[in-house]
């Protein structure tokens, strides 16, 4: 199976960051790790090895990103405005330096990817950037960050919180092509955040933003039940 590690001082960011890729074509997926995780975190997990077949046959290539949680979202001592901030950039690494990376593969079809924390992330930038988006998958996820910020918000805040800024969307292009997204989110019925993935769905069919909520029974907030989930929504088999 291709694997490739890189690692570059990032402009965005003003310090080292590091990811891998594999597989060498098809459609393009960026995968988000869970709260404060690693790039590595999906292999370490079985993800990429339950999906190895797909990766040689040449039908997915995963990018699998860190994250900068412990400095954004997760650095309560900071000011919430300043940890929005942080994520700004984190963001702005994203659009300008992990993306163009993706392009090396012409495949245009782009999915975003994560579990827990990284579904926020994997959210947020599909909204974000709905002409580059084909499909966001996230799974248990969390979508209203004030739960994060002790219900502060202020222009940074609200620029990264899709429960917030998907209401006040009225650019009629940008809503077109969010509608072109295929959304796809999953909850276990008794996840203490299944009240987010709920607002979310909501938030999403009020603007005309199609999209699925599946809710699992039970808790379903762990790598087993992801790995499942991902097989299902990625390419339709349990």
């Amino acid at each position: 199976m291709h694997r490739e590690y890189h690692k570059w001082h990032s402009p965005a960011l003003n310090r080292d960051m590091e990811l891998v890729i594999h597989g060498h074509s098809g459609a393009r997926v960026i995968v988000f790790p869970t709260s404060q995780g690693r790039f590595y975190e999906f292999e370490d997990r079985g993800v990429i090895q339950s999906f190895e077949h797909h990766i040689n046959q040449g039908w997915l290539q995963f990018y699998c990103v860190d994250s900068i949680d412990a400095e954004s979202w997760y650095a309560y001592w900071a000011h919430p405005g300043g940890r929005a901030y942080r994520h700004h950039q984190y963001m702005m690494y994203l659009y300008h330096e992990v993306l163009p990376l993706t392009r090396r593969n012409p495949n245009p079809f782009l999915m975003t990817v994560g579990a827990s924390f990284g579904a926020y992330h994997a959210m947020g930038f599909g909204l974000k950037y709905p002409d580059q988006v084909g499909r966001i998958i996230g799974l248990s996820g969390l979508y209203d960050i004030t739960w994060m910020t002790g219900g502060y918000s202020d222009d940074w805040v609200y620029a990264y919180n899709p429960i917030q800024f998907i209401p006040n969307e009225h650019d009629h292009h940008r809503l077109e092509q969010m509608r072109q997204i295929d959304i796809i989110m999953t909850s276990g019925k008794t996840d203490r955040l299944h009240w987010s993935s709920q607002e979310m769905t909501k938030v999403l069919w009020d603007k005309g933003i199609g999209n699925a909520l599946r809710a699992w029974d039970g808790w379903a907030h762990d790598w087993p039940y992801w790995i499942q989930q991902l097989h299902m929504y990625i390419d339709g088999q349990r």
